[in-house]
């Protein structure tokens, strides 16, 4: 690993000074579960930066908080570990508990962030779909105070790229109530059960009034350059009765829509698959929730 130097500043402000101060040269450091093992294990195509700002100390980054006006709010700093034994997120967004509870092991739980894992914004981020489905928003800081939010689909701009700044740093997310009757789930393929990153994720949130599917939101992690809402599966289940048939045809436009690539993980073809066989699955499951809200 390459010699930098370590910032541990305690506050926001003084965190986002320090990226500005020292620009393109400096990286923050939240959990530390992807950036160090960029650092220690890819030293000759990723040099790595001179100035390391530990966000571990800055208390305006923690916390998990729900109301029933304002939604759930989730500190960037919040741990994967605190994200899926949240009670309240168990209770109203389970999707995520779910998505979080599968970062990596139980010592990798305790130490990655949800910030780390969506600023990471690798296409497999396994707390990314949840998050869509829900229509999160991140809130991001800036220099001077300033503060902008932006729907968690406009963060990611393709495989390690965020709408991020220099100087900037992500706060926290914001998650919007859910309506009534709102059922989640999400899931992933891997080819081991823990410390593996997903081949395809699958993410959904129904919304059922009187037999129908009032609202239906669908997101894919791993089968698109960044984590994707599946527009055209929406499109396919909202208005229509709960049925199998439905389903399938949400399922076929889930496939025709992600982009998937081939790599040592899987064909293309193959994530096709495991999105079809997911979709479903997952859609099924997010409908069956609904009966208990």
């Amino acid at each position: 690993m390459r010699a930098f130097e370590y910032h541990a500043p305690t506050s926001l402000n003084e965190a986002i000074a320090l990226l500005q101060e020292h620009g393109e040269r400096a990286l923050p450091l939240a959990g530390g579960t992807d950036l160090v093992v960029q650092m220690k294990e890819n030293a000759t195509k990723f040099p790595g930066p001179s100035h390391i700002v530990s966000l571990l100390r800055v208390p305006e980054l923690g916390g998990i908080e729900f109301s029933e006006t304002e939604g759930l709010r989730i500190g960037a700093g919040a741990t994967m570990t605190e994200v899926a034994e949240s009670p309240l997120i168990h209770e109203r967004y389970p999707a995520i508990a779910e998505g979080a509870a599968l970062v990596g092991s139980y010592q990798t739980m305790n130490m990655a962030t949800v910030g780390g894992n969506l600023c990471n914004a690798a296409p497999s981020a396994d707390i990314a779909p949840p998050l869509l489905v829900f229509e999160a928003e991140v809130v991001i800081a800036g220099p001077s105070g300033g503060r902008r939010s932006l729907p968690l689909e406009e963060f990611f701009l393709g495989p390690g790229k965020t709408a991020l700044t220099t100087g900037e740093l992500l706060a926290e997310v914001r998650v919007p109530v859910p309506p009534t009757a709102t059922g989640s789930a999400y899931a992933r393929h891997t080819p081991r059960k823990q410390m593996d990153i997903a081949v395809v994720g699958v993410a959904a949130a129904l919304t059922v009034a009187d037999g129908r599917i009032e609202r239906a939101r669908v997101a894919l992690g791993a089968a698109a350059p960044m984590p994707m809402r599946a527009g055209r599966a929406e499109a396919q289940l909202e208005g229509e009765a709960a049925s199998p048939e439905v389903l399938a045809r949400a399922t076929d436009s889930a496939v025709e829509e992600c982009s998937p690539i081939s790599d040592v993980r899987g064909s293309a073809e193959f994530r096709r698959h495991i999105v079809r066989v997911m979709t479903e699955r997952i859609l099924q499951q997010a409908l069956q929730r609904t009966a208990s809200r």
